[in-house]
């Protein structure tokens, strides 16, 4: 088993299968959004012609939604799995969430949790997208006085409730909808069954993968974990690498790898954030330059799916810092023209 190409294939990172962003974020089941202009990238880069034109229209027509959701970390899904997520992820979140609360000492009554929700229900069917800081002049406006921190508790919590999600694609700054509104009517699915398709859709995009990093990737508990294993039956198997077990669906891409091809990878993307155990693919001597232990993910270059240097996104020209003196600037070009273009289209 080769593992670093079988994730490039399944995180359609080579040889993408999909023309389509909204296809892209379904076939990975939700994709880590911390960084919101670099999001974007994430998902084109798994497409065939990566377009910042394209990936705005998924979004601004709802087929690609963001909102706060496993792990209480933003997230990228597709209206279609939207209920779903919702639905299985949202009550861990929500339990994660209020542990932050009660770290900072904020304490939301249930009575204040639901009118300010309905004001920020109606703020936003008003405006049909609407950013915090219009939230927080709602809320001044109707008596309400309220910390950034505090309104920012609030907003997730009405992602979590399934009340708000985002709104239209603005260049540097999150709007938010009436989920209603941009999704559709809430779906209703049996608990087991959308257990299996979550866990489906996490071993097909990254496989292959461990019971421990699809605990960690999902945030749920691990007999959940076990249970959506157990619920794909013969549709997964286990493969030992290094004295470890690895799961692969039957239907695992292992064909179109090609050799020599350098990644331009934006902070938080799921190549990395994906897994609880990242040495397959990133050099143990190098993680701190691609993550620190606070969370926090730096954009990185991978040469054949090796995490090898970092790059600067939001510069006019190409800026690298390879982690040793076998590559420079000269041998990313070609990965760095699809990224001009891409901005560009």
């Amino acid at each position: 088993m080769n593992p670093v190409a079988i994730r490039l294939l399944n995180q359609q990172l080579i040889s993408p299968l999909y023309s389509d962003p909204a296809e892209v974020v379904s076939h990975m089941g939700a994709m880590q959004a911390q960084e919101y202009r670099l999001m974007r990238w994430a998902v084109e880069m798994r497409t065939r012609k990566p377009s910042a034109k394209a990936f705005k229209e998924a979004f601004d027509s709802g087929r690609i939604i963001r909102l706060h959701l496993m792990r209480g970390t933003w997230q990228l899904v597709t209206a279609e799995d939207y209920w779903m997520m919702v639905g299985l992820c949202a009550p861990k979140a929500i339990a994660v969430t209020k542990g932050w609360m009660s770290s900072n000492r904020i304490t939301i009554p249930d009575e204040e949790l639901m009118r300010v929700r309905d004001l920020l229900v109606q703020t936003a069917a008003n405006k049909g997208s609407a950013t915090k800081e219009y939230f927080a002049s709602a809320l001044v406006a109707s008596g309400w006085q309220m910390d950034d921190h505090r309104l920012s508790y609030h907003i997730r919590m009405a992602e979590f409730s399934g009340t708000l999600c985002s709104g239209d694609l603005l260049p540097m700054k999150a709007t938010y909808a009436v989920a209603a509104d941009k999704v559709g009517n809430k779906v209703e699915m049996d608990r087991d069954e959308a257990l299996m398709h979550f866990t489906r859709k996490y071993f097909q995009s990254r496989q292959p993968a461990t019971l421990e990093d699809f605990v960690w990737w999902s945030g749920m508990n691990i007999s959940d974990c076990r249970k959506g294993i157990a619920l794909l039956g013969n549709t997964i198997h286990v493969e030992k690498y290094k004295g470890r077990d690895f799961y692969l669906t039957d239907n695992c891409r292992t064909r179109g790898f090609r050799t020599g091809k350098f990644l331009l990878i934006p902070p938080y993307d799921e190549y990395l954030i994906g897994y609880k155990s990242r040495e397959i693919v990133l050099p143990s001597e190098h993680r701190h330059r691609a993550h620190n232990n606070s969370g926090i993910f730096q954009p990185i270059i991978a040469h054949n799916g090796i995490v090898c240097g970092n790059w600067s996104p939001f510069l006019d020209d190409c800026q690298t810092a390879f982690f040793n003196g076998e590559y420079n600037t000269e041998n990313v070009k070609e990965a760095w023209q699809t990224y001009m273009s891409y901005r560009q289209k």
